[in-house]
């Protein structure tokens, strides 16, 4: 078992001498002058608007979120476009009683998906409620291309229209989809970032559940882990002051999603144990975020169920800062890292006998 904590603000703590198959994964221990400069300006635009949606009833926050979803799914996109010679291939197809929405997205460096490759299986965040494949291309693209592999960037159902499970059914049956088109599960990574990271836990007991093989790797980028988000409510109020997140704000979005929903149900809180198949893993988020709490407990369940995790804690960084790597400096080294990570846990090849 393999468990590497970077924490913000020092130097990283490496492995024993004969824990190092993940190569280099070290973090400048200095945040930029430029991304304290963001969450700054992000804290002072950001935080009345959440306060407000916080102070609103709960049927006026839901259509504030779907008012505003458009508008803010284009912003995204717009800060965080895929680099130039990006392909895009839409995906509407009808798979064991469901949809199967999303997209394959190939950068120029990037080989084209069929069985026998490697590929990426991406779930987008954010909280459940907006955010789309769209909004994610540049980042997956960016994954993509670093890796030389295509990926999946799954579509699935949001709140508040689509209530929980929806959204963790959508991403089992799109693993399964895959399965099902001859990809080999130890050939398939899956990443994600915020609510995807819940999903990503939520596919692994599901799959260990149903006897279904795990994925290969895993790269979750600030990761949610607790779906009540009272997690973050306390480290908030331990003082972490998010530069984009209210904790209390978030909290009563994520309602919109989870609604009457059991917090202890198995699928909402999500319990990995020591008997479960687990992929190795590797897990970033930004030292200033309020859902540092979440990562944390993300990698404590993988570690406490036997599994390998690495853990880093990105200085003056905020919530999935990869996404924008026009305002943050070091989304593009967090990047570079998590694709040298998906390398090197590639699985080996064994070749036929002569």
């Amino acid at each position: 078992m393999i468990s590497i904590t970077l924490p913000a603000g020092g130097a990283p703590i490496p492995p024993a001498d004969d824990e190092k198959p993940f190569g280099n994964l070290g973090v400048d221990p200095h945040g930029s002058r430029r991304s304290r400069a963001v969450n700054a300006y992000l804290a002072r635009v950001t935080w009345p608007i959440m306060l407000a949606a916080g102070r609103s009833h709960p049927l006026v926050t839901a259509q504030m979120i779907q008012r505003t979803r458009p508008g803010l799914n284009r912003t995204i996109e717009r800060l965080s476009p895929p680099p130039s010679g990006t392909q895009v291939e839409l995906v509407r197809e009808t798979f064991r009683g469901g949809q199967i929405r999303g997209e394959w997205v190939t950068g120029r460096r990037a080989a084209d998906p069929q069985p026998g490759t490697r590929i990426i299986y991406y779930l987008h965040g954010s909280g459940y409620v907006v955010c789309s494949p769209r909004t994610h291309r540049g980042l997956v693209a960016r994954l993509g291309n670093r890796t030389e592999l295509s990926a999946f960037s799954l579509d699935y159902r949001l709140g508040p229209e689509h209530p929980w499970p929806c959204a963790g059914n959508d991403a089992i049956r799109g693993y399964r989809w895959l399965l099902a088109q001859g990809y080999r599960a130890e050939d398939i990574v899956v990443a994600g970032d915020s609510a995807g990271g819940h999903l990503a836990l939520d596919l692994l007991a599901v799959n260990h559940a149903t006897r279904t093989p795990q994925p290969g790797s895993m790269v979750l980028f600030s990761p949610l882990y607790d779906p009540t988000f009272d997690l973050a409510v306390d480290n908030q109020r331990s003082g972490v002051h998010d530069p984009i997140i209210n904790a209390v704000t978030a909290r009563k979005i994520l309602r919109l999603y989870t609604r009457t929903a059991d917090p202890d149900h198995p699928r909402m809180r999500i319990r990995l144990t020591p008997e479960m198949t687990l992929p190795k893993t590797l897990i970033q988020y930004g030292s200033l975020e309020v859902m540092g709490a979440d990562a944390r407990a993300t990698h404590d369940e993988i570690v406490g169920a036997g599994g390998v995790s690495v853990i880093q804690a990105w200085p003056d960084q905020g919530h999935v800062f990869q996404l924008m790597p026009r305002l943050s400096a070091e989304a593009r080294q967090a990047v570079d890292t998590a694709a040298r990570f998906i390398t090197v846990t590639a699985p080996t090849r064994t070749e036929p006998a002569s």
